[in-house]
């Protein structure tokens, strides 16, 4: 049998796979989730066809149908519409099952037709890559060998063939809904899995992509890498692509110590990182009243994430409703904190109401017997 274009010892197939699975990553990341999907950027033909042709190569997915599930995934999180969420089907079966359940959301003539417009349906679109999405896999696979060799080739389509399926459809749409940190108080479960987004292309930061669905760069924190973000601005240095949106950063006016439009404004703009706010100064509030009280029931750090996930599981939420039944001081904070949530969930008040509403709830805090809600309060006022 022939030994394959390349003859290359055995961490040179690793390299190689490592390489090829990772230009599928980025394909995933810059072209059918922010550009397509999202329209948080804008791309050159040229660099627009590559990518398409690639995942045609590498995944035989079909751009419509992956951005009509995905929408629907972001339109119905965490509902029994949810194409994949785990809180509603089970993280096992997300996990290990995700590329089913993308399978059969596909399928669907009204997904399609509702979430998948304004997808690519030029002629290649229309003749090659969805009626033959499969020829593009044998393709690869005949490169493959022909570079690689039969054992070593077949070895490598392989691990090509199940990357996406395991990663994307499994990891990002099981653990990226399941465990992890938040820095978004969303009205999903969603989390960021690593801080260095780099395996995945940047998707690991999935809790930064709920609260800013049409950014472009997926990085929140100092802390985080978003590697999909290094490549975009490569792009848009070489010409090949524009930038549409970010997500707009959080202000504060060190002396401003007043609440007027600007502030009501950056509150509901900023509302998931507020309310992510509020729940790291509700555990300091705990922390201090257990001191108080000399006691040490739970740690702080557990009533934080308690208060920063809505989607808890039966017993979790059993072991919050015991420790707010024992703990005034989490029972004034869970009150004033759905008032807070309340500011951008009335469509038909005015800004001057909107505005009344939160000076009184500022008031209400700086008046309660709550130190650490009243220092945010104080950095509320501060927003602008």
């Amino acid at each position: 049998m022939f030994p394959g274009l390349l003859e290359l010892p055995w961490w040179g197939y690793a390299l190689a796979t490592l390489a090829l699975t990772h230009v599928t990553i980025a394909s995933v990341t810059i072209f059918l989730h922010r550009h397509q999907a999202h329209r948080a950027l804008e791309l050159h033909p040229l660099a627009s066809h590559f990518f398409r042709f690639w995942l045609w190569l590498t995944t035989g997915m079909v751009t419509r149908e992956w951005v009509a599930v995905h929408r629907k995934h972001h339109a119905k999180c965490e509902t029994p519409e949810d194409p994949h969420s785990p809180q509603m089907v089970g993280i096992h079966r997300v996990l290990w099952g995700g590329v089913g359940l993308y399978r059969k959301e596909a399928a669907r003539a009204d997904t399609l037709e509702k979430y998948g417009n304004r997808t690519p349906d030029d002629w290649l679109e229309r003749r090659v890559y969805t009626p033959h999405n499969g020829l593009g896999l044998v393709l690869m696979a005949l490169i493959d060998v022909a570079l690689f060799g039969p054992w070593p080739g077949l070895a490598l389509f392989a691990v090509q063939l199940a990357w996406i399926p395991f990663w994307a459809a499994g990891v990002i749409n099981g653990l990226g809904h399941w465990w992890g940190y938040r820095n978004f108080a969303c009205e999903d479960a969603s989390t960021n899995l690593f801080p260095i987004a780099i395996l995945i292309g940047g998707e690991e930061l999935h809790n930064n992509h709920h609260a800013h669905a049409s950014s472009a760069r997926l990085s929140s924190r100092w802390y985080e890498f978003d590697i999909g973000w290094a490549y975009i601005r490569l792009l848009e240095w070489m010409g090949l692509a524009r930038v549409k949106k970010v997500a707009p950063r959080l202000r504060r006016d060190p002396v401003k110590n007043h609440i007027d439009l600007a502030t009501l404004q950056a509150v509901i703009t900023h509302r998931y990182e507020v309310m992510a706010r509020f729940a790291r100064f509700a555990k300091r509030a705990y922390a201090a009243e257990m001191r108080t009280l000399r006691r040490k029931d739970e740690t702080p750090r557990a009533v934080g994430r308690l208060l920063r996930n809505p989607f808890l599981a039966e017993r979790e939420r059993a072991r919050l409703d015991a420790l707010v039944a024992t703990s005034p001081a989490l029972r004034t904070l869970l009150a004033m904190g759905e008032e807070l949530k309340a500011l951008w969930l009335q469509s038909n008040a005015t800004r001057e109401q909107l505005l009344f509403q939160l000076e009184e709830w500022c008031r209400k805090a700086e008046a309660s017997n709550i130190e650490a809600l009243r220092r945010f309060s104080h950095r509320l006022r501060s927003y602008a």
